[in-house]
């Protein structure tokens, strides 16, 4: 068995190309990367996918601002999926995306705005091989931007996709992740770019990285760490987050980061009591942006992936080649195997101190 790909204790300076759903989960990504001293967050682009993508890109200003960086820019790019009609989850991720949180109005957005898919490829060409991209949405966005430019997987240094089930039980239909079943069309679209890619020559370190739910799922987070949170937040009164809590309690959190996380959180914790898995919440979408920061270890395999877009009853599910079954050149890297507790001390010592200095100003 190979050994972990080990992240250095003080990551190199990473550049990183957002594109997200926000999302509970996106959102719990958002502010550890926020939290992470050696990542820019060069621009965050938003995709449909838990809610429209005008709600997307309102949750990440707001966030943005609630952690302390405003000037990033956040840009809107496709408004639905490439062929089929969007489908959003209230029920999973709340009304607005970020469960019981609330935050102040980010304000309008930019006149005028640019367009999100172009800022991909101008900021791509502009800084070949220095941009991560970062994808923890359906692939809407990276679709047509792979459309305009194809040279995208040369251009970009490193690219880490977050969906996807592989001989494991998906969390949409049976077989089928989320992400990939909003937009399985944009996600094919990616593969197929990656391998003929692959075969024209893309280096293999530039293959995107896989997180799927068979090593997503493995970073179940216990009520218990908002309460490890608040501690390493310096909070006054200590944050109890229970089961048996009445649905809906909103934190008495004296910090704004630690309150907003938790009451987003408690939402996402419900939910998953509600199918039967538990008071925990599956943050599948920090463990992506660990890896593109550079800061959690994992394992990978490469694979031929591709995703089954005409079947009625598999619709969105994506099948990886490991034995190269199909002659084809891999266009993956796949997660196999990851530390979740390391990942959770990781995050609760990121986000307290950086909760602390956004409290202090220090």
């Amino acid at each position: 068995m190979p050994e972990p790909l080990k992240q250095p204790s003080t990551p190199p300076r990473v550049r990183i190309l957002l594109d997200n759903d926000t999302g509970i989960d996106d959102a719990l990504a958002l502010a550890y990367l926020a939290a992470c001293p050696h990542v820019e967050i060069v621009a965050i682009t938003a995709t449909p996918g838990n809610v429209d993508a005008d709600q997307v890109a309102a949750n990440n200003r707001a966030l943005l601002a609630l952690c302390g960086q405003p000037q990033v820019p956040v840009l809107i790019g496709a408004r639905e999926p490439l062929r089929v009609p969007l489908v959003t989850t209230p029920e999973t991720h709340g009304p607005q995306g970020v469960g019981y949180a609330t935050l102040p109005d980010p304000g309008p957005a930019e006149a005028g705005g640019r367009d999100a898919v172009d800022y991909w490829i101008e900021a791509a060409r502009a800084n070949p091989g220095e941009l991560t991209a970062l994808l923890t949405a359906p692939l809407t966005n990276f679709a047509h931007a792979l459309r305009r430019e194809p040279r995208l997987p040369w251009l970009l240094g490193k690219v880490v996709i977050m969906g996807g089930a592989f001989y494991y039980q998906g969390n949409t239909t049976p077989t089928a992740e989320w992400n990939t079943h909003v937009d399985p069309h944009a996600a094919a679209e990616v593969y197929a770019a990656y391998t003929a890619a692959a075969e024209a020559g893309l280096e293999d370190s530039k293959l995107p990285i896989v997180c799927s739910l068979d090593t997503t799922e493995r970073f179940e987070m216990q009520p218990a760490l908002l309460t490890e949170l608040a501690e390493a937040a310096g909070c006054a009164e200590p944050e109890i987050v229970l089961a048996g809590d009445p649905e809906g309690q909103r934190s008495t959190a004296s910090n704004p980061l630690v309150r907003y996380l938790s009451d987003a959180l408690r939402f996402y914790f419900e939910f998953h009591r509600l199918y039967d898995q538990g008071y925990i919440a599956h943050v599948h979408d920090f463990f992506a942006a660990g890896i593109a920061a550079g800061t959690l270890e994992y394992r990978s395999r490469p694979a031929t992936v591709d995703v089954e877009t005409e079947s009625p009853l598999l619709f969105g599910t994506t099948v990886a080649d490991f034995r190269s079954l199909w002659g084809k050149p891999a266009n993956a890297h796949v997660v196999s195997w990851n530390d979740p507790e390391a990942g959770f001390a990781e995050l609760v010592e990121r986000l307290g101190a950086l909760a602390r200095r956004l409290e202090t100003g220090n």
